[in-house]
């Protein structure tokens, strides 16, 4: 019996050691024992798109003689997306549903990104804060609203991906438990459900790697 709702996401064991944000690392055991081996469908199909989304991050980014600026967001996709997956198996503990991994994250980014557009292109980050047609009288309060909206950005970045995959995981933990006080017919029916819940969340663990790495795309092109 749970004494709390959110127990399902402490990270902690049986020996009360934090040893469940170990599984951060097990995606580093996976991808690159693929590129050791004789090129397979895996490998093809991961290389496939990793290149697909080395060349949107390029376009997005639109700083050509920047080389390499991509691969930093291409492996910031691939992190999330495996701790996210792996999340969904069970025992295994899901870390990008606790803000301090999504906000470790988040917060270097954007500051790395302010300390380098602040101190390279000081006039395009001032011209940022005033959206071109604002009319005088509204400058003051644009620039608080633009400066508000610029301070929070790796707030909703991590609250983003925290709350979306504790979601899910949340719904299926309070269906899993009915289980035992459901007739035959039901608990047929809570199978169906979790297993479509289960693809759902597949899909949510995917997309919300790809929005995080996309948003922190967009906000390094902003500071150049």
């Amino acid at each position: 019996m749970m004494t709390n709702l959110f127990s399902s996401f402490d990270p902690s064991t049986n020996f009360n050691l934090s040893l469940n944000w170990l599984s951060t690392f097990l995606g580093l055991l996976l991808i690159p024992s693929m590129f050791w081996l004789i090129p397979s469908r895996m490998n093809l199909l991961w290389i496939k798109i990793m290149m697909t989304l080395h060349n949107e991050f390029k376009t997005l980014i639109n700083a050509p003689r920047i080389k390499g600026s991509t691969l930093i967001f291409v492996s910031l996709f691939a992190m999330i997306m495996f701790n996210n997956l792996l999340g969904l198996f069970p025992y295994i503990f899901t870390s990008t549903s606790h803000m301090v991994m999504t906000l470790t994250l988040a917060m270097p980014l954007w500051l790395s990104f302010m300390v380098y557009g602040w101190i390279n292109n000081t006039i395009h980050m001032l011209a940022h804060l005033v959206p071109q047609g604002t009319p005088p009288v509204l400058m003051p309060f644009m620039v608080c609203i633009e400066t508000i909206s610029n301070v929070i950005r790796p707030g909703t970045l991590a609250v983003r991906l925290m709350a979306n995959m504790m979601a899910g995981h949340l719904l299926m933990t309070l269906l899993g438990n009915t289980g035992a006080y459901l007739s035959m017919i039901m608990i047929n029916l809570l199978i169906i459900t979790q297993l479509l819940l289960l693809v759902l969340e597949s899909a949510v663990a995917i997309i919300q790697s790809y929005v995080f790495a996309v948003l922190s795309t967009l906000y390094s092109s902003e500071v150049n």
